[in-house]
């Protein structure tokens, strides 16, 4: 092999200074086009939007807007708000953007094998440059979480600390089985919907939290399922690796359907909430949305790697219009 790689070498190096059997003269240089800076600096923007995952951001975007809408403090001039934009740069790019970048610094050995083409196993971002902008995210998290209320800082500090408690060893609750999808359940619902309660309920008590707390929880459960279907795509690294994800663990065809009856659940116990409490046209508007999600699991079950991501573009739609309309009846229910 080294002889065939010699040979090839110096046919290359006769071709260089020869063209058409004339010799070329050894001091010309060959001309390099000026590097365009402003297209550096866009590339690398890119790559690390890239690094933040911006579709992860909006399930807590959400559930935020959720939880201010129930506080029954919040109208939609607010949107305009500086507190409501700075909120939505909190729970999007910041505090869930710092916790993709801990999830791939922690993954990128399983990266390696399921998804290669990510910023640090594909060699995009070295480590040191992954630690400095995690440790700078976090810290203007906590500062935005801060500025908003005090109390929505300390959370910020919480959803990072489950974010190491996910992905980080020894104890990465990612590889067990159930306690990763419900720390990222607890993390996507039931803190940025409290948070959005607080933004705009300085008054707040435990008793007037309590209807947020029970549909939060309720559709916490259901974002249990809908996080199993995203491990469809990681089960032959995470099967190699030893991480005990539902697919992993069950099988593809048993873990979507866990994953289905998690999401039902989780909507069939908020809409039965809602007509016990009195809130009879919200409750069967809820319940109507569940039908086009159960009637889209057939072909999940059926096909859960080539349904997956369909599934969670179709479905979840549906899902978080029920989270609006829950938060629109604790509302309502507001004296």
């Amino acid at each position: 092999m080294s002889v065939a790689r010699g040979d090839s070498k110096q046919r290359t190096d006769i071709s260089d200074k020869t063209t058409n059997g004339i010799q070329k003269p050894l001091n010309v240089r060959k001309f390099v086009a000026p590097l365009n800076r402003s297209t550096e600096i866009g590339s690398r923007l890119a790559l690390f939007i890239r690094f933040l995952k911006p579709v992860t951001w909006i399930p807590v975007m959400w559930s935020f807007l959720c939880g201010a809408v129930a506080s029954g403090k919040f109208g939609w001039h607010d949107i305009i708000e500086t507190k409501f934009i700075l909120a939505m740069l909190l729970t999007g790019p910041l505090a869930t953007g710092t916790c993709q970048m801990l999830n791939d610094y922690f993954d990128r050995d399983l990266d390696e094998i399921n998804e290669p083409d990510r910023p640090i196993p594909g060699g995009a971002i070295s480590l040191q440059n992954a630690t400095i902008l995690i440790a700078v995210w976090s810290i203007l998290s906590v500062i935005a979480g801060y500025l908003i209320n005090p109390l929505i800082g300390f959370y910020v500090v919480i959803g990072i600390i489950n974010a190491h408690l996910y992905s980080a060893n020894p104890i990465k609750l990612k590889k067990r089985l159930w306690a990763g999808n419900i720390i990222v359940a607890v993390s996507y619902l039931i803190i940025p919907w409290v948070a959005g309660e607080i933004a705009y309920n300085p008054q707040l008590s435990l008793d007037s939290l309590q209807p947020s707390l029970i549909i939060a929880s309720m559709y916490t459960i259901a974002s249990t399922g809908t996080m199993t279907i995203n491990d469809f795509k990681s089960i032959d690294g995470d099967r190699q690796a030893g991480i005990r994800t539902l697919p992993a663990v069950f099988g593809e065809t048993n873990a979507a359907l866990i994953a289905s009856l998690l999401i039902n659940l989780g909507q069939l116990l908020a809409t039965a909430w809602l007509l016990l409490s009195g809130m009879i046209w919200f409750g069967w508007f809820t319940a109507a949305l569940i039908v086009p999600q159960f009637l889209l699991q057939f072909s999940l079950v059926r096909s859960p790697r080539t349904m997956d991501v369909r599934y969670n573009a179709i479905a979840q739609n549906f899902l978080v219009t029920g989270m609006l309309v829950c938060a629109l009846a604790i509302k309502a229910s507001r004296p």
